[in-house]
């Protein structure tokens, strides 16, 4: 992979081994041009932001921890917590670099307090939302009674997003030898090869058959279920685009993503009682913890409801 390039233009002052260590990023690490730039950008803003406080260049060996808990306290201004934790990150492991070659004596950014990360509750489609959405497709066909290829595919896709929680690279991956038609559910292979079964329920199963019977051009166990009109398996940023055009047919916010499906079905479970570990195998988490966040979801939402149904709220 080729060392990271800057238009001369655009060439920013840093420290001298910076150029080394980008290098080594993506030519033997071999992590991509946008994490290595990531990397880059951290460390010329930290240089940057030093050599305007001391009025002088500086070294590696320059840099205090009292600089470095400076640059930390002030970018909290200029940062969100999670963009700030990436930049120490990088200029932490910068520092890891150099130390390794003898070109830094310390490393300033060592143990170095960071701001706790923010949990931003997920956002989540209301019931009504997510009805609403699931009735783009046929809406936005030509009104026949037999669906088309996109709107029909395009509805299994959205069906199963929501009914079975899954992972948009899960949805793409599954083939129609994961299918379980007598349980109504598929195989899915979720983070780390970890397989699960995720139910699909009764309309998702109605839908899946309809389309493969009217359209699929291959069903044989390896063939993919959600396909585009070549026959091919659909990519991830497809999904993703046809997701926003549903959204701006339904009114819904722009800037949900396939995953807030996932999401709602998440809480929506939680809502009509169901058990916190039936949601946490649903999802294919490997911890409970990951899945807690939910409950707080669902906690926020009934202390709404509650709010404007009770008479003494």
């Amino acid at each position: 992979m080729a060392k990271v390039e800057i238009d001369k233009g655009e060439e920013k002052p840093s420290f001298p081994e910076c150029a080394i260590f980008i290098n080594h990023l993506t030519s033997e690490r071999r992590l991509s041009v946008y994490t290595a730039r990531n990397y880059q950008h951290a460390i010329e803003s930290f240089y940057s932001w030093i050599c305007e406080l001391e009025n002088k260049e500086m070294g590696l060996n320059d840099v205090t921890q009292s600089h470095s808990r400076s640059y930390i306290i002030e970018s909290q201004n200029k940062y969100s917590r999670k963009t700030l934790r990436n930049h120490i990150s990088g200029i932490r492991t910068f520092y890891k670099f150099c130390q390794a070659r003898n070109w830094a004596n310390v490393n300033p950014f060592h143990n170095i307090v960071l701001p706790k990360p923010d949990k931003p509750l997920p956002k989540i489609l209301t019931k009504k939302q997510v009805f609403k959405l699931l009735d783009q497709p046929s809406a936005q066909s030509n009104k026949e009674k037999q669906f088309e290829f996109k709107p029909l595919r395009d509805l299994l896709i959205l069906e199963l997003l929501y009914a079975a929680g899954l992972r948009v690279s899960e949805l793409i991956g599954t083939n129609y030898g994961d299918i379980n038609h007598e349980n109504a559910s598929i195989k899915v292979l979720g983070k780390g090869g970890k397989e699960r079964h995720a139910p699909i329920g009764n309309r998702a199963q109605k839908t899946l058959m309809k389309f493969r019977d009217s359209f699929a051009k291959d069903i044989s166990s390896k063939a993919p279920i959600i396909i585009n009109e070549q026959g091919k398996r659909l990519s991830i940023r497809s999904v993703q685009i046809l997701l926003k055009k549903y959204l701006k047919s339904a009114e819904l916010p722009s800037d949900l993503t396939p995953h807030k499906l996932r999401h709602s079905f998440a809480t929506h479970l939680l809502d009509n009682g169901a058990d916190l570990r039936a949601v946490q195998e649903l999802l294919g988490h490997s911890s409970l913890s990951t899945t807690q966040v939910y409950t707080h979801v669902s906690a926020v939402r009934l202390k709404e409801v509650h709010g404007l149904s009770h008479p003494r709220a």
